[in-house]
């Protein structure tokens, strides 16, 4: 079984860290479960233990999680992973903080907090959700309400510095956020939103972290199963009110249209390359110098065998051209749409 340090698949330098990981990692968020306000529906904890060693197995030598995916159900999940897997074998664990839930409320919005007391105690926390004995990558969720991110991002340099976590990063932040905290000390990682539909962080975050040694790492790359190549209307009709992807424009209306012509588009490339859409989408992502690595989540085994093409997978020049041609025919999202066009 491959591990954090060997593995088959291609890897890249994470920033300026030590850590060298594969170009798509597991992504933990829909494992979380249902009953919270941005679960993914009922989800059976034994799929999620078999989709982690599944990905494991296949090459993946990192994992990205959050302590809010499930109000700490999906630590919790990769804990329950990991506990199989000899230590010496295990993936990084990438994990988030600064997302306060209401125990007694689980639909309530989260707060955005920053205050070190809080970070202190959800970093703890999650090492015990988590059962390691440090964290890989340490990131702040998003941009706090109480504090300005000087102030918590010198919370998560401390812990750094204290041996709590290996690297520390920010997650839905803004350039001039990233620019604060770098005059602090640096910015090991970015992680972003980002797909052929959500194209905007390739205009000013993704330039930025190239300039500053940041590595990224994106999500939702698939736009949350829009790019699978399997999404239809009738299925985002469909979707349950536990599903937060029910509530979303992205899957209405006007918009699903062009998505999922968007999504169309890409078939003959996946059929050029013998793969699915769902690789080409995520390998479209990688396809921009700044992104080191994309998340893709996966609620069972064969969902990773769905987009595990895309650690290996390299569009060509002819490729990149057609799908920008797509974006801009479909009018789907917004941004840039190639790397060419930054």
């Amino acid at each position: 079984m491959p591990s954090a340090q060997t593995t088959p698949l291609p890897t890249r330098r994470l920033g300026r860290t030590d850590m060298a990981i594969t170009r798509v990692g597991f992504g933990a968020w829909a494992i979380g479960g249902p009953d919270w306000i941005a679960g993914w529906g009922t989800q059976d904890n034994a799929q999620s233990v078999a989709a982690i060693r599944h990905a494991v197995d296949r090459g993946i030598n990192w994992i990205d999680t959050a302590a809010v995916y499930g109000l700490g159900h999906s630590e919790e999940i990769v804990r329950q992973a990991l506990a199989e897997i000899p230590a010496g074998e295990r993936p990084y664990v990438f994990t988030k903080c600064g997302m306060v839930w209401d125990e007694a409320n689980r639909m309530a919005p989260p707060r955005r907090v920053g205050a070190a007391a809080s970070l202190r105690r959800e970093v703890e926390a999650s090492l015990t959700r988590l059962g390691v004995e440090v964290i890989d990558l340490y990131q702040m969720h998003w941009p706090a309400e109480d504090l300005p991110v000087e102030d918590y991002w010198q919370t998560l340099l401390d812990l750094k510095a204290e041996g709590k976590v290996r690297a520390v990063g920010l997650s839905n932040h803004d350039v001039v956020q990233l620019e604060a905290a770098e005059a602090l000390g640096h910015v090991d990682t970015l992680q972003p939103p980002f797909s052929a539909i959500r194209r905007d962080v390739a205009l000013a975050e993704l330039p930025w972290c190239q300039n500053h040694g940041t590595g990224v790492i994106v999500y939702s790359p698939m736009q949350s199963g829009l790019l699978t190549g399997r999404f239809t209307e009738e299925r985002a009709k469909a979707l349950p009110d536990n599903d937060w992807r029910s509530r979303n424009p992205n899957y209405q209306g006007e918009a699903l249209v062009r998505n999922l012509k968007l999504a169309d588009a890409l078939k003959p490339i996946a059929e050029t390359h013998a793969t699915s859409v769902a690789a080409v989408a995520v390998a479209w992502t990688l396809a921009f110098p700044a992104v080191t690595g994309a998340i893709v989540g996966a609620r069972s085994p064969a969902q990773v065998d769905g987009w595990a093409d895309a650690a290996s997978l390299e569009l060509t020049q002819g490729d990149i051209a057609a799908i920008a041609a797509a974006i801009l025919a479909t009018g789907a999202g917004s941004g840039p749409a190639s790397p060419t066009a930054t």
